[in-house]
This record gives C-alpha cells, sequence and structure tokens, in this order.
C-alpha cells in the first residue's frame, strides 16, 4: 500500500513537472535537494573557526574560496544522503516529496560521477588557496555525514548521530587549519561545542517525528528509550555544550562572542529544561527551533568578535 502511495506521488510529481518544467524550477529542486540552507550553516563554522583562530589572517579571495567550497562539499554530501535514502524517505511522512523518492530527480550513476567531481574541484581550490590540511578537514566532514552516518551508521546504531556530530567539528577545523591555528584552543573548544550540539538537536527533531522514524526502523534514541529517558539525556548534553561555549573566552574571545554564547545558550537551555519537565512533540520542536538560533548566535558572534574587536 505504501510502494503504491510512492507511484502516485511520482505519477503526481510527472504531470506537475510537464506543467512547470524551467531550469529555475531545477535549480530551486537541486537547492532543497543539497540542503543548501545546512551547508550555510557548515559554512558558518568554517568562518568562525577562523575568527577564532589567532593565527595568520587570510586573504578575502582565500576566505572566500575556501567557504564556497565547503558549501560545494556539504551539498554534494546532502544530495548522496537524499540519494542514497531515496527508499527509507518514502516510508517517512516528512521526507516522502523528496525528489528522487516522488521521481522529480532520477536515480543513477551519472549522479555519482556529478557529485564526486563537485567535491574533488571543491577540494582542490581549498588546497591551491589555503593548504591540504584544510582540504583534509572539508573532506573528512562530507565523508563522514556522506558515508559514515549515511550508509555505515543511520540504520544500524543509536551512535549514528553522536558519530555523525564530527561532520560540523570538521568544518570549524577546516577554518583553524587553512588559518594556521590548527592547535589553538579557541578553535578546538569550538569544534567540541559542535561535537555536543548536533546529537540534541537531531534528537529534538527525532522526538518530534518519532512516528515516522519508528516507521522507517531508524534506531534513534527517542525510538529506542522511554520519554524521560531521551529528554534527560537531551538536557544533560545542552548544559555541556552551553558551559563548554563559554570556554573559548578565556583564550582570546571577547564581549560579544560571549554575549552571544549566553543569550543562544539560555534559551537552549529553557526549552530543553521545559522538554525535560513535560515532553511534547510541541516542546522538541521548539527544542530544535532553538538549538538553531543558539548556534546561528554562537557562530555568528565569533564572527562579529573577530570583526570588531580584534
Amino acid at each position: 500500500m505504501e510502494h503504491r502511495g510512492v507511484k502516485i506521488l511520482q505519477r503526481y510529481a510527472m504531470v506537475a513537472d510537464l506543467k512547470e518544467s524551467s531550469p529555475w524550477k531545477t535549480l530551486r529542486l537541486l537547492y532543497t535537494t543539497a540542503k543548501i540552507r545546512l551547508g550555510f550553516l557548515i559554512m558558518t563554522c568554517t568562518l568562525a573557526g577562523i575568527a577564532a583562530s589567532p593565527g595568520r589572517g587570510l586573504s578575502t579571495w582565500q576566505i572566500g574560496t575556501l567557504s564556497l567550497a565547503v558549501l560545494l562539499a556539504s551539498g554534494t554530501a546532502g544530495v548522496f544522503n537524499q540519494l542514497y535514502e531515496r527508499e527509507l524517505d518514502a516510508r517517512m511522512v516528512r521526507t516522502r516529496n523528496r525528489p528522487f523518492v516522488i521521481g522529480r530527480f532520477q536515480a543513477g550513476g551519472h549522479w555519482l560521477v556529478a557529485l564526486a567531481l563537485t567535491l574533488l574541484l571543491a577540494l582542490t581550490a581549498v588546497a591551491l588557496a589555503t593548504n591540504l590540511l584544510a582540504a583534509s578537514f572539508v573532506f573528512l566532514g562530507a565523508f563522514i555525514y556522506g558515508v559514515i552516518y549515511t550508509v555505515w551508521l543511520k540504520r544500524r546504531t543509536w551512535w549514528n548521530i553522536v558519530i555523525g556530530g564530527l561532520a560540523g567539528s570538521f568544518a570549524v577545523l577546516a577554518g583553524a587549519a587553512a588559518a594556521d591555528s590548527l592547535l589553538a584552543p579557541a578553535p578546538l573548544l569550538l569544534a567540541m561545542v559542535l561535537f555536543l550540539w548536533t546529537p540534541p538537536h537531531f534528537w529534538a527533531l527525532a522526538y518530534a517525528h518519532k512516528r515516522d522514524y519508528q516507521a522507517a526502523g531508524i534506531p534513534m534514541l527517542p525510538v529506542l528509550v522511554e520519554d524521560r529517558v531521551c529528554t534527560r539525556v537531551i538536557l544533560a548534553h545542552v548544559i555541556a555544550l552551553v558551559l563548554l561555549s563559554l570556554a573559548p573566552a578565556f583564550y582570546g574571545m571577547g564581549w560579544l562572542y560571549v554575549t552571544g554564547a549566553v543569550i543562544g545558550g539560555v534559551h537552549f537551555l529553557w526549552t530543553s529544561w521545559r522538554l525535560e519537565q513535560a515532553p511534547s512533540i510541541q516542546q522538541a520542536s521548539r527544542v530544535f527551533a532553538a538549538s538553531i538560533i543558539q548556534l546561528g548566535l554562537l557562530l555568528t558572534s565569533a564572527i562579529l568578535d573577530k570583526a570588531v574587536l580584534r
């Protein structure tokens, strides 16, 4: 019955494409499939890694090249994720209208070739503009999300998103490596914050869409444990990451950074505490939104702190 429903969606999409076929339509679909909004967040992680670094400054073209390359690498991982998971996505209400599921994009080997060439182009640009170490971290970020998380871990263990959280950490490290400050405390701490941020961010989403993940057989933490256990684990992660996010203040980050970290952190903590006190789908959605606000404020304040105060 479910398979029949997907076929109906695919036929409807084909008819809609005939009526609304244009290069702009294809670009819009590619934008969503590549998860470009997530890519901009990953790119901002790289810029924050540069901002937190005390090493040599990068030129405008170096920063621009690195930023665009990170966006492209993130996009290739996003497209591969949806290409590989198209059958899994068809089982979930949240994802069953994605282009590969309903047939707007036809799966095939040509996608793998295009993605490999795009990733190679991005890595080459980073290596030439900055250094090989930064390019290696850009590659690791895309590889962990596209292969380690998507292919190896997502369907097998609840540790999937914990290990997958390293993708954001490597984006920060790419920025630090480009600025020759890989071992500086501030960017290393930011990378650790990203590692701690990803699980509660995604567990809140999985809690809000628990039925989807149960139907798809994906072993996310909210599916495997009682609500009270899950919400306490989320709160514990949030407490740890908020405290850790203040640590860069002791290693050169100024009051602008601290302000953003405190405002975003308090909001994230408050929503997570309320979820732990009274678990609900609505509150889990608020925690998910608060996680994005917290990270956005943290990264933006790190960049502004470097631009204004140093």
